[in-house]
């Protein structure tokens, strides 16, 4: 019996194994951005830290077998359960060391969880189990392990515990492991029992007030790293939204970046919107992809034509929040729950491919390319989707980052556009809290100009501001760029690169 409960156990150990690496992956792409280098080095240091330990586990002498083991997973779960909250404090309060503190972290993980298996299987071989069968069954509940959280992870764990709590639970069933074994095997173990039994419910208590608290500690982090108030806060599949409050000054934090300020969002979304419907006095139909905040919807419902709108975002998390919050709903004048707008909570690539409807504007008010997850929404395929649902005489306009701080990657979404077939018209505009930004006009036809005037109410956004806007001082000049294909992602190169250049 005990021989079966310990194959079982394998199970679970496999299971927390993945969760520490998964768990640090999604971290660091949250915290780092371009999640596809942050998963695969990850995963390249994880596996070799494996390997080290699953060498150094030959050097315990078959007398000290299961209270090694019972050590180990005592000292994987502490790790690893404290791993999310500990990488989540240092971000925020000293982030020059994350990166250093995060590969150390996942290597020392690695090496502890590789040393896992080959013990177990010496315990077993120990007590005379056929080797055959022994290989078998332990790689089997390992790998079926390994499935399991890998599908619990993103579908349920992350999103309703988030990344802390999901940590400080796969710890205590390494504890729980580490008892259990403790338990089961006292007659063999070579140390004495009431020590490791302490030791183990330390861990465990460690463990569970953790988690009792790490809602508190992931506030106060997140205090640290935003610096306001925090008035909102959550972690779903597709990301973390933090709302804070400063004064009267209410901020949107997707993954750790900014992105609006009450105080100045009007002159992003006003820019966004107001240039391509001004100069569509017969527009009836309008698609907005992104922008589930409802700001630029508030901009597009001042146009007494607009008939109707459709919104598709990826996350009904935001879209709830923003028509459900008070403070948000007086922010974006309740533009969400007006009813000539239609919210979908899908993929934006996906909903183009199966929806035929076509619209006089269409607004990207995509995140910024930071990823290749986000990189493929700037990609020529999907401009040339954009396009199939964009009337003859219709306008596209895409948020296109900053031709000041990121001008490769701005131009390179302007190569894209024209690459999918579409004649652009590239402008800019003053952000206090981002600076220079920019954005992309783009048809089928040739001929836009300007508007000289708007007939809707605007706080900044005038002629004069709309003739500068659309002229480029010498300063900002088109660099050569390639445009961005899904199998070479060009825009997310760039981005990275110019950002990245420009903070130092």
């Amino acid at each position: 019996m005990p021989d079966r409960i310990l194959i079982l156990s394998v199970f679970v150990v496999a299971s927390c194994g993945l969760a520490y690496e998964l768990i640090a992956g999604a971290l660091a792409s949250y915290l780092l951005g371009d999640s596809v280098l942050q998963f695969s080095s990850i995963i390249g240091c994880y596996l070799f830290a494996m390997g080290v330990g699953s060498h150094l586990s030959k050097y315990v002498a078959d007398e000290d077998v299961l209270a090694r083991f019972i050590d180990i997973e005592l000292l994987v779960g502490l790790l690893g359960g404290v791993s999310a909250s500990l990488l989540f404090v240092v971000f925020a309060w000293a982030a020059t060391p994350f990166r250093s503190v995060l590969y150390a972290l996942v290597f020392v993980i690695g090496v502890l969880v590789g040393m896992e298996i080959p013990l177990v299987m010496r315990v077993l071989h120990r007590r005379r189990a056929e080797f055959r069968e022994l290989v078998s069954r332990v790689l089997t509940f390992d790998y079926l392990g390994a499935l399991a959280v890998s599908l619990l992870f993103p579908l349920v764990l992350a999103p309703r515990l988030g990344l802390a709590r999901t940590a400080l639970l796969f710890g205590l069933l390494n504890a729980g492991v580490a008892l259990l074994t403790a338990r089961l095997f006292r007659t063999e173990l070579r140390v004495p029992l009431p020590a490791t039994l302490l030791r183990g419910w330390l861990v465990v208590g460690l463990l569970g007030g953790g988690l009792l608290l790490s809602d508190r500690l992931t506030q106060w982090a997140e205090g640290g790293l935003f610096g306001d108030e925090i008035v909102h806060a959550r972690t779903t599949p597709y990301q973390r939204i933090v709302v804070t409050r400063w004064q009267d000054d209410l901020r949107l934090h997707l993954n750790g970046h900014l992105q609006f300020s009450s105080r100045d969002e009007h002159r992003y979304h006003e820019a966004l919107v107001h240039p391509a419907l001004q100069s569509l006095p017969g527009a009836r139909s309008v698609l907005v992809l992104g922008g589930g905040d409802g700001l630029a919807l508030r901009e597009i419902l001042k146009h007494a034509n607009i008939e109707r709108v459709t919104l598709v975002d990826l996350d009904p998390a935001m879209t709830g929040l923003f028509s459900r919050s008070e403070p948000l709903v007086a922010l974006n004048r309740g533009a969400l729950s007006d009813p000539r707008v239609k919210v979908v909570n899908a993929d934006a690539g996906q909903w183009l491919e199966d929806n035929g409807d076509s619209f006089d504007a269409i607004i990207a008010d995509l995140p910024d390319p930071s990823s290749y997850g986000l990189g493929k929404l700037y990609s020529v395929p999907m401009f040339r989707l954009m396009a199939r649902h964009l009337a003859e005489h219709g306008l596209l306009v895409v948020q296109s980052t900053s031709p000041w701080y990121a001008p490769r990657a701005f131009w390179c979404v302007d190569a894209t556009l024209r690459e999918a077939g579409l004649r652009t018209r590239p402008y800019h505009a003053y952000v206090p809290s981002f600076g220079e930004w920019g954005f992309i006009l783009a048809a089928k036809h040739d001929g836009f100009a300007p508007p000289a005037r708007y007939s809707v109410p605007t706080r900044w956004l005038d002629g004069e501001a709309t003739a500068d806007m659309f002229r480029f001082p010498a300063d900002m000049p088109r660099p050569a760029v390639e445009p961005n294909h899904l199998n070479s992602q060009a825009l997310v190169r760039y981005f990275e690169e110019d950002w990245r250049g420009a903070v130092r």
